[in-house]
């Protein structure tokens, strides 16, 4: 809340917005867009889940269910837009995973289903923060975890080429 009691909404980011945000790219990018934003503190994500993603090829040919590590992942990068969209994470950022605790897998994300995530931040040091998410396809979880992050500016960090 901000100081006159209010939340300090973010709104939304649209495609185009993330792909300024985040340095992920097709095939890995895995949030659509962020439908509301509060501060550093909540967000929620979109995944619309097609037929023609590239994982279901290889991943249960004949009865393909999005792998649940995908799911996660894009509970992370839609953490990783709020951090950054907030303003609390640097421009340009590097976002490198610390943990994934307590995840489960409830229900199989097949395509045609919309994915929602839930990330809630419940702890920030320094340039680390921590979220519990939740998948949800129609209301009902599907997947939920705790992901710890560290944000890096870009040139910092594992010094990875141009």
């Amino acid at each position: 809340m901000n100081e006159s009691g209010a939340k300090s909404k973010l709104g939304r980011a649209e495609t185009t917005d993330i792909l300024k945000l985040l340095p992920h790219r097709y095939p890995f990018l895995l949030v659509d867009r962020i439908i509301d934003m509060d501060g550093d503190r909540s967000a929620t994500g979109i995944k619309n889940v097609t037929a023609n993603e590239p994982y279901f090829q290889g991943h249960f040919p004949g009865n393909p269910v999005m792998p649940g590590v995908l799911l996660i992942e894009g509970m992370a990068q839609t953490a990783g837009v709020l951090c950054v969209r907030s303003g609390a994470a640097p421009a340009s950022p590097l976002v490198y995973f610390l943990t994934i605790d307590k995840a489960k897998f409830r229900k199989p994300v097949v395509p045609g289903d919309v994915v929602e995530y839930h990330m809630t931040k419940f702890a920030h040091r320094r340039n680390m923060w921590w979220y519990r998410g939740q998948a949800k396809v129609d209301g009902q979880m599907v997947a939920e975890a705790e992901v710890g992050a560290m944000v890096a500016s870009m040139g910092a960090g594992a010094g990875g080429a141009d």
